[in-house]
């Protein structure tokens, strides 16, 4: 089953074509990573799909229906969930309290009965390492990333938006954090993660899509785009194949 779609999706900002004409699918179950150079146009893509700037032509279908130009709270009733490259929780709020706006907000009137108790479990599922009460402004890098996590979990996401999420993690760090991304696959949840680090995504990714200057210039399997030469060109900017650059 097809669970997201664009057809020929572009993005404009005044004279210039962010996105240009991107037509991909993810399917239920898969973890597609968006990969790219810096300026490719990955975060402006997810950014018109989700609502966050609504894309200038072209179609969005999420789980069937036509959503393009949905804002992002529609966009997140329907199903769709993401975290961000930088994490900005409401830094006053504890990390309970702000797990519990996206609990509140995030869901359809009536669906959670407890948002204390859902809030605490979407905590728990990411492994949270310190106490609720704790105020988000006193959080460090990887505690922001599981509490932006939870916060994108706590609306019950059947497709989740992983931004960049690995940025910034040591090796361990990273390691839990792949194995927390194929828990969430686990439960249900499809995944398209923006990503860098080329070990996350040759050891979790089952497809990838590779833009260049907004411009899909591959898709299919991670072994196949991996060893596409218009793919080493643009990501590495040389000879030889990605996943033994990544090596």
């Amino acid at each position: 089953m097809i669970v997201l779609e664009t057809k020929e999706l572009t993005k404009r900002f005044g004279g210039l074509t962010a996105v240009n004409a991107v037509s991909m699918h993810i399917n239920e179950g898969d973890i597609v990573g968006l990969i790219g150079p810096n300026g490719a146009g990955k975060t402006t893509l997810v950014n018109a799909i989700a609502g966050l700037n609504p894309p200038t032509s072209g179609e969005v279908i999420t789980f069937g229906q036509k959503t393009t130009g949905l804002t992002p709270e529609k966009m997140c009733r329907k199903g769709l969930s993401r975290t961000f490259q930088i994490p900005i929780p409401f830094p006053k709020m504890t990390v309970l309290q702000n797990v519990m706006t996206a609990a509140i907000f995030g869901n359809r009137p009536g669906v959670i009965k407890d948002h204390a108790a859902h809030s605490r479990k979407m905590l728990e599922f990411v492994d949270f390492p310190i106490h609720e009460d704790t105020v988000s402004e006193q959080l460090n890098t990887v505690q922001l990333k599981r509490l932006d996590l939870a916060r994108a979990l706590a609306s019950n996401p059947k497709l989740l938006f992983l931004d960049e999420l690995a940025s910034g993690l040591s090796e361990g760090e990273l390691k839990d954090m792949m194995e927390l991304i194929l828990k969430i696959r686990d439960h249900g949840v499809t995944i398209l993660m923006i990503e860098h680090i080329m070990q996350l995504i040759m050891n979790l990714c089952n497809r990838l899509v590779c833009i260049q200057f907004g411009t899909k210039i591959a898709e299919g399997t991670t072994e196949e785009v991996a060893n596409d030469p218009k793919v080493t060109k643009a990501y590495l900017g040389g000879s030889g194949n990605t996943e033994a650059a990544a090596a």
